[in-house]
């Protein structure tokens, strides 16, 4: 009988070794994938030029897409974020007459404050994220609308300057947006790895009730998230406005809620929160870059195709989720 109970643990390493590693890393082995696909198909694909500009057209997307990891991980969803970003690019744009330190700061502090707003409702309302960040972002982009008469909004031509090096500009041959990004990456690596409060994010979506028992003050929390997810939102907003070359959109990040949740579930973090990071939501906003970028290169294909292939990429992702899920549970119960 002992016999039989090793060859059963003994065989059921592999399968739960494999969707561990699924989870963890099947993102990363798709990217390598498509890069070396890419690599072989199309001369320009690896060339300077051609880099710098996936990485820079998808760096706001990833500014937004932290934000959200932070959210997605406490169980939470953020569909405010591209309202969010237009409202920032236009506070931006509007302030930057009066001073381009209070352009900067004055549009973050809002965007943050509309995200506690947001976590404020959820955490002591108990309402669904879904339901609560949704109105958000129908308010605040009918807000942005009445704000300017749904047109574009230019910087004067004294911080235009400022913002076309905020969007376009390079520091040692990098382009600024993606030293932004990178650098973001970095800070809520460390953060979510290395300190108190990330311990605390990874438990809330972990088990809400559990993390309550043990200290953690889970409100708290919650609205942190939404905090840092509205206040990284607003900051992608200021950078697409001078991306745009100092022109800030009423439209701008129209659907960028979905791009961002797409990316972040695509890199490995789980939709049911307390698994997941940033390393890997980096991954996921390269995997959708380079997937549109191989769209471009193509030439042959519709650009429509992209929605439809990130589609495909996020619902194959959530199935894989769900099974890795289901398969713990029915371990865990057979346990």
């Amino acid at each position: 009988m002992k016999t039989v109970v090793n060859k059963m643990k003994n065989t059921s390493f592999p399968m739960k070794f494999n969707a561990t590693f699924i989870q963890k890393q099947g993102a990363l082995i798709a990217l390598l994938l498509l890069i070396i696909f890419a690599t072989v198909r199309y001369d320009n694909f690896l060339t300077y030029q051609n880099v710098m500009n996936v990485l820079k057209q998808n760096s706001m997307l990833g500014l937004v897409a932290i934000g959200m990891t932070f959210v997605i991980l406490t169980r939470g969803i953020d569909l405010s974020v591209g309202s969010f970003i237009a409202l920032g690019g236009i506070l931006a744009a509007q302030l930057s007459s009066v001073n381009l330190l209070v352009a900067i700061i004055v549009p973050i502090l809002i965007t943050g404050a509309l995200g506690m707003v947001n976590g404020l409702i959820i955490a002591k309302g108990g309402l669904e994220p879904f339901i609560v960040t949704l109105a958000m972002m129908i308010g605040i982009r009918g807000i942005v609308y009445i704000m300017t008469d749904e047109r574009s909004v230019s910087v004067p031509d004294s911080a235009e300057p400022f913002f076309n090096y905020l969007g376009n500009g390079l520091l040692l041959g990098i382009p600024v947006p993606i030293w932004l990004f990178l650098i973001l990456i970095l800070i809520s690596w460390y953060i979510l790895t290395h300190t108190q409060f990330g311990r605390h994010v990874y438990a809330v979506g972990g088990n809400e009730s559990a993390s309550q028992l043990m200290g953690v003050k889970v409100n708290k929390i919650k609205v942190s998230v939404y905090v840092i997810s509205g206040i990284l939102s607003g900051f992608a907003g200021i950078v697409l406005a001078g991306r745009l070359g100092g022109v800030a959109q009423p439209v701008a990040g129209t659907m960028w809620e979905l791009d961002a949740i797409a990316a972040v579930v695509i890199g490995g973090t789980l939709l049911i929160g307390g698994r997941g990071g940033v390393v890997g939501t980096f991954i996921g906003v390269m995997l959708l870059g380079i997937v549109l970028n191989i769209i471009n290169l193509e030439g042959t294909l519709d650009s429509w195709w992209q929605p439809v292939i990130r589609g495909l990429f996020l619902i194959a992702i959530v199935v894989i989720q769900a099974k890795i899920m289901n398969s713990n549970k029915t371990k865990l119960g057979g346990a």
